[in-house]
């Protein structure tokens, strides 16, 4: 069975707080590693019936920055609902949602 491997580095400053993100699949042989300012991993533990998650962002994420990022995730995830489960519905009041935060927080979409 094939493998596909994603290796994410975190550079942490003194204080133990990340100051660069950094992810590089092997499907993308030639691409060097992509810097990063946030990233938001999520795996589901299907025994425990629990979200494993690790949410890690440097200093040098502006607050404008973050908004578009969660922003953009909640689409993204609007979207993975609907493919995975097939319910249009659901996964447009998730948009709804996403057109309403971005009108909150100010964002162009």
């Amino acid at each position: 069975m094939p493998k596909k491997e994603i290796n994410i580095t975190v550079e942490l400053d003194d204080q133990n707080i990340a100051s660069n993100i950094a992810f590089k699949a092997d499907d993308m042989p030639n691409v060097d590693a992509v810097n990063c300012r946030a990233m938001l991993l999520s795996f589901w533990d299907a025994k425990n019936k629990d979200t494993l998650k690790l949410d890690l962002w440097t200093r040098d994420m502006t607050v404008d920055e973050m908004k578009i990022f969660f922003h953009q995730t909640l689409v993204t995830m609007a979207n993975t609902l609907e493919s995975s489960i097939d319910d249009e519905r659901i996964a447009g009041d998730m948009r709804d949602f996403c057109h309403y935060f971005a009108e909150k927080m100010e964002i162009k979409e």
